[in-house]
């Protein structure tokens, strides 16, 4: 084993040597033995390999392995000399096996040492991306759960740093071919990740772009299987699908098979929706996602049979008044709960694809099952009145930080809800039915101008970047509010929204954990 003094000698001739260095195979082969040596010798040997690597292309296999050894080594100090270094053996076809080393490093539980492969891999990425992205990509394909996991999120957080001369279409087309091949298994929170590496490409921000990320949603949530209510795993999925789908939603990118299997397959089953995500009102949460998509649906082949479901649905969370004994009191015991937070998503679906079948209520329905119809409307629309001038009056003169209280902030978001469906009802009850009026939904933020005329507008051209969606529904939580007793008691449901368990096979239902192993 070479001594210090042994080291600098032959780094003295190498350096002398200049261009010629390759000349002296043996000073660089004592150099290449100095990771045999002590600390001293390593952390100089560390600096020495790479710094004449490529004078010896016959030797590039022994150097690159010498500094993997150093990489590994039991001494922090030396591990991170030796991880700084690496970017300088990422030269031709020595690039992808650097990439896919300092992929595996990213399990490294030490800050400085983590830093140090996030720097080098930003480096080499410079340098050639599609070489360092094949790295990445097979440690992500083939490699431990933890470098697989870490891998995933390094290109979700470092790729939209990178410049546009790195970014290239070819480059673009690598990373969506690659993502293809991890999306056949993948866990739910993987799936979110890489959905925030895809839709913040710039090519798959165009209209034809937003219409290929739908459909590699739709491929992950199975549309074409047979939906099973009481499987948790197939419904968490959905759920999870659903809302990467919903922000790509647009006026020219539909959401019509989305909103087709909800009608079809989900409604009829909402009340024996089951999910691990503790909190999660269930039916509400798909009430809402259902709300969403049908704003941009498009044409549907089922259209009545599928606004039937819908209309169905709605009549259950629309009560018939009750009924009156002689003395006139009711002959039941209480009044029947008004669950406004679900009649808002109902009727918002219903209102919007109604408006693709006008004459639905008036032609489609027969004369008595039109006027329960109208009657339940108008049950309801007398309880709504109620409960908007109790929110009014226990709203009244507030401003600022009155406002920002917990109990006021449930009753503001109250209010929109039954404002919106305040308005949707008026609609209905015209003669025919009109459908003109437009809501923004309670739980969405209030916005200047329409949000699909908005979206309509950024479609007029195919570079216009939509809005960028985050990773995952990140919504708070709300507490539910009990408005004063009387005649027309409600109950507003739940606002809580949680993340995603389980899942499709391996993939959906997470990987299988194994042991660190050597880095090759």
């Amino acid at each position: 084993m070479p001594t210090v003094e042994e080291l600098y000698r032959n780094y003295g001739i190498l350096a002398d040597a200049t261009e010629t260095a390759g000349q002296h195979k043996d000073a660089y082969q004592v150099i290449l033995d100095g990771v045999k040596g002590g600390a001293k010798e390593k952390r100089l040997a560390a600096q020495f390999i790479p710094k004449f690597f490529k004078h010896f292309p016959e030797l590039a296999d022994s150097a690159i392995n010498a500094q993997l050894d150093l990489c590994e080594d039991e001494d922090v100090s030396i591990r991170r000399q030796a991880i700084k270094e690496l970017p300088q053996f990422a030269t031709g076809d020595n690039l992808p096996r650097v990439a896919d080393i300092l992929t595996q490093l990213l399990q490294s539980d030490d800050s400085a040492e983590f830093n140090l492969v996030n720097n080098a891999l930003l480096s080499i990425f410079k340098m050639d991306a599609k070489g360092t992205l094949g790295g990445l990509f097979s440690q992500i394909l083939q490699g431990e759960d933890i470098v697989r996991e870490r891998a995933i999120k390094f290109l979700s957080t470092k790729l939209k740093t990178l410049p546009e001369e790195v970014m290239t279409k070819e480059v673009e087309e690598f990373i969506l071919a690659e993502s293809k091949k991890v999306l056949e298994d993948v866990t739910g929170e993987e799936f979110v990740l890489f959905m925030k590496i895809l839709s913040g490409l710039k090519s798959l921000q165009t209209v034809s772009g937003r219409q290929q990320l739908v459909e590699l949603v739709a491929e992950q949530a199975d549309l074409e299987q047979t939906f099973n209510p009481s499987d948790t795993d197939c419904v968490d999925r959905l759920l999870q699908c659903t809302r990467q789908a919903v922000p790509l939603f647009s006026k020219n990118v539909h959401s019509t098979k989305f909103v087709t299997y909800f009608c079809e397959h989900v409604l009829p089953n909402l009340s024996s929706l089951t999910t691990l995500v503790e909190g999660l009102d269930i039916q509400l949460e798909v009430l809402k996602l259902l709300a969403e998509m049908s704003s941009f649906c498009g044409d549907m082949e089922k259209l009545e049979s599928n606004l039937k479901k819908l209309f169905d649905k709605l009549l259950e969370y629309m009560p018939l008044p009750p009924e009156e004994a002689e003395n006139g009191e009711n002959a039941g015991n209480e009044e029947p709960k008004l669950q406004f937070s679900y009649v808002e998503c109902l009727l918002y679906s219903f209102h919007q694809l109604g408006r693709k079948l006008p004459d639905f209520l008036t032609a489609k329905l027969n004369a008595e099952k039109l006027k329960d119809f109208k009657i339940r409307l108008q049950y309801f629309a007398r309880g709504l009145q109620v409960y908007i001038r109790q929110l009014r009056l226990a709203l009244q003169g507030k401003t600022g930080e009155a406002l920002k209280t917990e109990e006021n902030k449930i009753k503001v978001v109250a209010l929109k809800i039954t404002n919106n469906i305040n308005v949707l009802i008026k609609d209905l009850f015209h003669i025919p039915p009109s459908y003109k009026s437009t809501v923004t939904l309670s739980w969405k933020p209030v916005q200047k101008a329409d949000a699909s005329q908005k979206r309509a507008s950024e479609d007029t051209t195919s570079s216009s970047p939509p809005k960028k969606a985050s990773a995952g529904p990140k919504r708070d939580a709300r507490q539910i509010y009990n408005p004063p007793s009387g005649k027309y008691s409600s109950n507003l449901g739940s606002f809580s929204y949680g993340g995603f368990r389980g899942g499709r096979g391996r993939g959906w239902g997470g990987r299988g954990n194994r042991s660190r192993g050597r880095i090759y």
